[in-house]
């Protein structure tokens, strides 16, 4: 099970959102299981870049992420933003996954809204972007960034 992120007090850890006849829950405590967080990414598409297919690497994805919010369509989970973060200077936003059924309503915005809220004044939120994401990235507000490297696993340093 994951533990959620223990930031700067908020006021309110639930909201609701209604959009499109759609009552949204949104959540930073609600514990979220290996399945429903499979399931998810497999409804959002994101499954095809995640080792879904390796229950223990799902488990430790969940078990070491420090801030999780998710959305929630009465008991149905319709959205997830994963994090790993300091809570003050940066948060490594990992998975942002909405249910295709549910996108295009606002619930990517709504989950780093409230992934933002859980995070301290200076805080940043850094992600890296699937090529197809570019775009909606660009068009909320994220500003690209040229000099992000990446070094892949067990891969020899020069």
């Amino acid at each position: 099970m994951p533990v959620n992120g223990t930031g700067p007090p908020l006021a309110l850890c639930k909201a609701r959102l209604e959009t499109a006849n759609v009552n949204i829950l949104y959540e930073h405590l609600r514990q979220i299981t290996e399945a429903e967080f499979v399931d998810l990414l497999k409804r959002s598409t994101l499954a095809e870049r995640r080792p879904i297919d390796d229950p223990g690497c799902v488990a430790a994805m969940l078990k070491h992420a420090n801030l999780i919010c998710t959305a929630w369509d009465d008991s149905k989970l319709v959205g997830v933003a994963r994090s790993l973060t300091d809570f003050e200077y940066c948060c490594y936003l990992s998975d942002l996954a909405v249910d295709q059924e549910y996108q295009r309503i606002g619930i990517g915005k709504g989950l780093i809204r409230l992934t933002q809220s859980r995070l301290g004044a200076g805080a940043k939120i850094i992600l890296l972007a699937a090529p197809k994401a570019e775009d909606y990235y660009r068009r909320i507000g994220f500003e690209a960034h040229n000099s992000a490297w990446l070094l892949h696993a067990k891969r020899e340093l020069a």
